[in-house]
């Protein structure tokens, strides 16, 4: 049986999701912690693959097994006990035996939290900028995202894809309690993309460059020309949809 599960991370102490030889990946400490209790190999194919310190509000991968029904209802309270307080588990999902966590994903959502004044109970939680934002303007370069489908000029460069085309749905800024979140929206990410608009968008709000720029900046396809990354501090992933189609049954938690 093919299974998804849901669940969420604080991302700072980890390098990541992916597993990696001598640090510590989430995937690594999820992997380990379903073979312990199963005690059967197991391996998690993600939804995608966060950086170093980037956060999920909710991630989902997919395993196989053959689980009992008291297993399937109860190992998502299992897996809370065992694992690191820095992870939590949602629910429990059973899917087609075709489903798969990272291609079958129709919408992933991110957001990226920015305060616009000294928190130190936030460090690692969001990005302090020390600039006065003129978010009406940052807002109307971020609807110009939607507008375009080549991102190549905010993707990490010498990255292995086929295609830079990414179809984003929404783009916006909030303002929030002496702070703020981008939220975007799209089938699919470039590595870093996320990271790169925001500190584009940055730059248009301190001044530094104007929205004309930013049309500039994304048909010139060139990495160089976008603003800067912001760390990965702030940048949490926050939804990811599927086609109802590819689920079973209801969750089990």
């Amino acid at each position: 049986m093919r299974y998804f599960l849901t669940f969420s991370y604080n991302g700072t102490p980890f390098h990541g999701w992916q597993r990696q030889p001598n640090v510590i990946s989430v995937q690594e400490v999820m992997e380990d912690a379903l073979s312990n209790l199963l005690r059967t190999p197991i391996s998690l194919t993600a939804a995608g693959r966060t950086d170093t310190g980037v956060h999920a509000r909710q991630m989902i991968a997919h395993f196989d097994a053959n689980l009992t029904k008291e297993i399937e209802e109860n190992l998502v309270r299992l897996l809370n006990r065992y694992l690191k307080t820095e992870i939590a588990i949602d629910r429990l999902d059973c899917v087609q035996k075709y489903a798969h966590a990272r291609f079958d994903a129709i919408s992933r959502t991110y957001e990226y939290h920015i305060d616009l004044i000294k928190n130190p109970f936030r460090k690692e939680l969001a990005y302090q900028v020390n600039h006065p934002l003129n978010f009406e303007l940052m807002n109307e370069a971020a609807q110009l995202m939607m507008r375009f489908e080549d991102f190549e000029s905010f993707s990490k460069t010498n990255t292995d894809v086929k295609t830079f085309l990414c179809n984003i749905t929404q783009a916006h800024w909030e303002t929030r309690d002496k702070g703020a979140i981008f939220t975007i929206t799209a089938n699919r990410f470039l590595r870093n993309m996320v990271r790169a608009i925001v500190g584009t968008l940055i730059e248009v709000g301190i001044g530094k460059i104007s929205v004309e720029e930013v049309v500039r900046i994304i048909e010139c396809k060139d990495r160089s020309q976008a603003g800067f990354s912001v760390p990965a501090s702030g940048l949490y992933l926050t939804e990811i949809r599927y086609p109802k189609s590819i689920y079973i049954q209801d969750g089990k938690s």
